[in-house]
């Protein structure tokens, strides 16, 4: 089974059940955005996460097989890349955990969007032994899409 097919099984199961990212991904102690990212084909899984979010959602060991395979990162994207490296790394990250993000978010507020226009930004420092870790906290007003 490839990634494409395991992410429509996860999907169907997903919705015909009823399960939220955030119960999916408390069921493997895991954040919904990497559940979520993993689930649609965008991070591998470990072998025993693989098998209970099968068997939460009841789906076959091929499904199990496919989450534990690499991926080919942001294979949903067919966007120009930046070359600006730290650029890159945020493209990354969103090309990555985007799709994730938008699904946990409309989840919790709806058909929407978060606006980048009353938006805030931080950068801030974590100061850590092993290195200093970036700190982004994005803060979006949610903007609900009219209906008419």
């Amino acid at each position: 089974m490839d990634k494409q097919a395991m992410r429509a099984a996860i999907l169907e199961a997903k919705a015909q059940k009823g399960i939220t990212w955030e119960q999916l991904g408390q069921t493997i102690d895991m954040s919904p955005v990497w559940t979520a990212s993993a689930c649609l084909g965008e991070n591998s899984m470990p072998a025993e996460l693989a098998r209970e979010i099968c068997h939460t959602l009841e789906l076959s060991s091929e499904v199990a097989t496919a989450l534990q395979e690499c991926p080919l990162k942001g294979s949903n994207s067919e966007e120009t890349v930046p070359r600006d490296p730290l650029i890159y790394r945020l493209y990354e990250v969103m090309t990555v955990y985007g799709e994730s993000i938008k699904q946990v978010i409309h989840e919790k507020f709806g058909d929407g969007i978060m606006s980048a226009i009353d938006f805030t930004l931080d950068v801030d420092v974590e100061k850590d032994p092993k290195g200093d870790r970036v700190v982004l906290t994005w803060n979006g007003k949610f903007l609900p899409y009219k209906r008419w």
